[in-house]
């Protein structure tokens, strides 16, 4: 999956139900990442361990019930070591229960559209129907790597420590070692699960998202991640066309309080295209060459189309930048005075 525009590049068996192990943690973090940005907790709230979340087993960093770690440490010990203690003891100050917590997960899922998934727990160990897809999958991912972009402060951590250096973390993704431009994303793997992964990685403004799951070796999901990473990378590119509040032109103000105003790119706009095809996008611009005040900022007054082999593409609006009032007796009176102190100074 390509990650701005979402849209899948190559799929195999995309909606089949498997069970994901650790790869669950990708919707405990999106939901940690939401309550971050949402300022309903902070990266140094104190997060205490109960006796159910030192006791889940797996992949930890055994939290004892008479400690408590920030919210940074938690989720550290989540993206690097995959830390099961750490994600129930979240769930369970976010929501006030693992269970709870669950609810939260799947109504998550529901709204993103996962519609092949079912979350029954928060880190992934095996569970009867705790399912999810590859598709589900990369849908999740791409939730979390567009709108919380800081999650790569963590899921590219390769080595690190916690508890004043006595609790040594080793991230589990080895393509962060061995892969150009890997951001993250998760592992997961148990004896019934097998081992899964969703691997995403950046290069020249392409970020794309691959998804493995059931590989019967850690080795294998690597290389089958790589394999379609490499895909990706070798057949497509991002052309990004603008960039919010970049200027696209300066055009003429007829009768207002300024002569001329700045046209602005309103958001950011690109597309994902075959490599090797920018030469051939069609720029067409729609916009009239002098404007009547008044012009209120944020205004769209035209619009930028972008077209592939007489396909569109894709389009963005054209903004004023400012507010240009109608120009009155009082506004002129106005302009003159302030035109003739200018002269005298």
């Amino acid at each position: 999956m390509e990650q701005s525009t979402g849209t899948i590049l190559y799929e195999h068996n995309s909606h089949e139900k498997l069970r994901p192990a650790s790869v669950t943690k990708v919707m405990t973090l999106l939901l940690i990442m939401e309550a971050l940005d949402n300022g309903i907790i902070s990266l140094d709230d104190n997060v205490s361990c109960s006796e159910e979340a030192s006791s889940m087993g797996g992949s930890q960093i055994w939290l004892d019930p008479s400690e408590t770690l920030t919210v940074n440490e938690m989720l550290k010990a989540i993206c690097v070591v995959s830390a099961n203690d750490c994600c129930v003891a979240m769930a369970e100050h976010l929501s006030g229960s693992q269970e709870l917590f669950v609810e939260q997960m799947n109504k998550r899922a529901k709204e993103l559209g996962m519609n092949d998934t079912t979350f029954k727990n928060c880190h992934g160990l095996d569970e009867d129907g705790h399912v999810t897809s590859a598709h589900d999958i990369a849908i999740m991912s791409r939730e979390l790597m567009v709108n919380h972009p800081s999650i790569t402060n963590y899921t590219t951590i390769w080595m690190d420590s916690l508890r004043n250096g006595e609790s040594e973390l080793v991230n589990t993704n080895k393509l962060l070692r061995n892969y150009e431009g890997c951001t993250g994303l998760k592992t997961g793997s148990t004896s019934t699960a097998l081992f899964n992964l969703s691997a995403t990685a950046t290069r020249n403004d392409l970020s794309l998202i691959a998804v493995v799951m059931r590989a019967d070796t850690s080795s294998i999901r690597f290389a089958e991640a790589k394999t379609l990473l490499d895909y990706g990378f070798s057949n497509f590119e991002y052309l990004k066309y603008s960039n919010k509040g970049d200027l696209a032109k300066e055009i003429l103000v007829n009768k207002g309080t300024l002569n001329s105003l700045e046209i602005v790119f309103e958001s950011d706009a690109g597309s994902l295209i075959p490599k090797g095809q920018s030469a051939n996008i069609v720029t067409t611009v729609s916009l009239p060459e002098i404007l009547e005040a008044p012009v209120y900022k944020g205004d769209i007054v035209g619009k930028v189309v972008f077209s592939l082999n007489d396909e569109v593409l894709g389009s963005v609006n054209l903004v004023a930048n400012d507010t240009v009032k109608k120009l009155n007796l009082g506004n002129m009176l106005a302009h003159v005075v302030e035109s003739w102190f200018t002269l005298l100074r």
